[in-house]
């Protein structure tokens, strides 16, 4: 009985930690990044450079390909099902992309932001050139097409052309091909006259925390990541690439490149057996370059992808690439999770009965677990007089006392610590499932019922954790309460306490928790009352205790 009662204990403690170390997390400013030391020798020692191969160098002409600062660069608009995007002449980079599917967390008539060039929050764009003496790079300036494009009904693709000259007078295009119901991009980079071509791919990115990076003290990952068959899935984060400590596959024959932030993630996919080279740098500015070199004859192409995380999707796209999708140490019961969440919800067309059917099943596959868990609480519960009574009768020898508790136990068939392992077992199963909503872009606004219109996030009235801390309290009631009156204040407000943690976490959490406590409360209330019927009811207890 008492280890029973540590192990509560113990969780209760640790779930205090959880809670004052999320709200340390929360309320603690984060201290602004240090200037970077600005290095000498380069007269652009404060903007993004052209990256290199080994064997290759930037002429010094290349200067002369960079447009006036003091001219402001015009932009073009392109628009299709999938994307609001603006293309600068400015390198002909992709400097601001809109998800019109996804919406804002903040401001809900909006669509989602992926790329930007600092104007709202961060410095996020996509850039491309060709490296080489006197060709065009992201420091040029691109000729876009004259006015504002957009996928017209019927149409199955849009093709964006940009041209830019070498210093001997020859044509360079990159082409972007937008295709209907797609987040991918193709892009490609060719040379007029033919000939060896090494161009390079890369995000521009600060390395600020995604608007959605934080959810009650737990972060999501934001920063590359690379993906090689010989080296498999690896995140490579903004602090390693800063200490020059990032390990990871510069020269392959597979793979992609991705820059990932919470729900959403961009990626170069070049084909699968060409020649690449990834880099990752910090740039003098305090800016990092996520990309890859490719080599071809007279032309280069990969792939851009911008959109969220849809493992339905990802998979397909490229080997791999589903791993962006990041459930941490426990993917092995999250992904098996999600996989059932998705099925269900395929039936039901709503994620917050997915969620409900879903608890249904697991306390379905452990109920006999639990059936004898909460049998063995239930006998505990009856034979707390006997047990009050040799607490007395030996309370001062404690070998004869823990003798007699054991020989009760025996007799009446309990397990002392039994009653704890309905939590245990689903504390990594709240954890899995905590992860899944965290990490599914499509539980990202997903409603369920009345006032809960975004299952991700918090319950808006808080009427969730409220109703699940009284079914807390409920259970708690049906428990056997401890002999010791600090252990019984501290048990008892567990349920305040785990009320007050749940005000935060997201609504689907809070709806599985709900809904497993009320199935909890129906079993150990069915299972108190086929106790009563083969004569362990109270009476027959009594009569016994005395």
């Amino acid at each position: 009985m008492e280890q029973r009662r540590l192990i509560l204990l113990v969780v209760f403690l640790f779930s205090l930690f959880m809670l004052w170390e999320g709200w340390v997390r929360q309320n603690t400013p984060v201290p602004p990044p240090a200037p970077a030391a600005s290095p000498a020798a380069s007269p652009s020692a404060t903007r993004d450079e052209v990256p290199v191969t080994e064997s290759q160098q930037i002429a010094s002409d290349a200067k002369a390909l960079r447009s006036s600062d003091a001219l402001p660069a015009k932009t073009l608009r392109v628009e299709t099902d999938r994307y609001l995007v603006e293309i600068s002449e400015q390198g002909g980079d992709i400097v601001f992309l809109a998800l019109k599917d996804h919406r804002d967390r903040e401001r809900q008539d909006q669509p989602f932001i992926l790329f930007e060039d600092g104007r709202l929050k961060h410095t996020y764009r996509v850039q491309s050139g060709v490296v080489g003496d006197g060709m065009p790079n992201h420091h040029s300036r691109w000729q876009l097409p004259a006015e504002a494009m957009h996928l017209q009904e019927g149409q199955s693709a849009l093709t964006v052309t940009l041209t830019a000259s070498t210093a001997d007078g020859r044509t360079v295009r990159k082409i972007l091909r937008f295709a209907r119901g797609s987040y991918l991009i193709d892009v490609r980079h060719e040379i007029d006259g033919g000939g060896p071509l090494t161009t390079y791919y890369h995000f521009l990115r600060d390395d600020k925390p995604a608007e959605e990076q934080q959810v009650f003290g737990v972060h999501t990952y934001t920063g590359p990541a690379i993906y090689t068959e010989a080296t498999k899935y690896r995140k490579i984060d903004f602090k390693a690439i800063a200490e020059g400590k990032a390990e990871y596959p510069s020269q392959a024959q597979d793979g992609w490149l991705a820059m990932i932030q919470h729900y959403f993630v961009a990626a170069w996919l070049p084909p699968e057996g060409v020649a690449r080279e990834y880099y990752l740098r910090r740039l003098s500015n305090g800016l990092y370059q996520a990309g890859v070199l490719l080599t071809g004859d007279g032309t280069t192409s990969t792939r851009l992808y911008a959109g969220p995380q849809d493992q339905k999707v990802l998979g397909s796209i490229a080997p791999g690439f589903d791993l962006v999708v990041d459930y941490g140490w426990l993917t092995f019961i999250a992904a098996p999770l999600f996989w059932v969440l998705s099925w269900l919800h395929g039936l039901t067309g709503n994620w917050g009965w997915a969620i409900i059917l879903v608890t249904v099943l697991i306390k379905a596959l452990f109920y006999p677990l639990s059936a004898a868990s909460y049998r063995s609480m239930a006998k505990m519960r009856l034979v707390m007089p006997r047990l009050q009574k040799i607490k007395e009768a030996y309370g001062d020898d404690k070998v004869r006392l823990q003798q007699e508790m054991m020989r009760l136990y025996q007799e009446e068939k309990i397990n002392p610590l039994g009653g704890c392992l309905p939590i245990l077992v689903q504390i990594p199963v709240f954890i899995a499932l905590y992860w899944v909503l965290l990490a599914s872009v499509e539980m990202r606004h997903a409603p369920w019922l009345g006032w809960v219109t975004d299952l991700s996030s918090r319950d808006p009235y808080f009427i969730l954790p409220l109703l699940m801390g009284a079914t807390m309290f409920i259970q708690m009631r049906l428990n056997p309460q401890p002999a010791d009156p600090l252990q019984a204040k501290l048990m008892m407000g567990m349920p305040i306490v785990f009320t007050f943690m749940f005000l935060w976490f997201p609504s689907g959490l809070v709806l599985y928790w709900l809904t497993n406590n009320l199935l909890s409360i129906a079993q150990q209330w069915w299972i108190n009352r086929q106790l009563e019927r083969m004569g362990l009811g109270h009476k027959a207890i009594k009569a016994a205790n005395d």
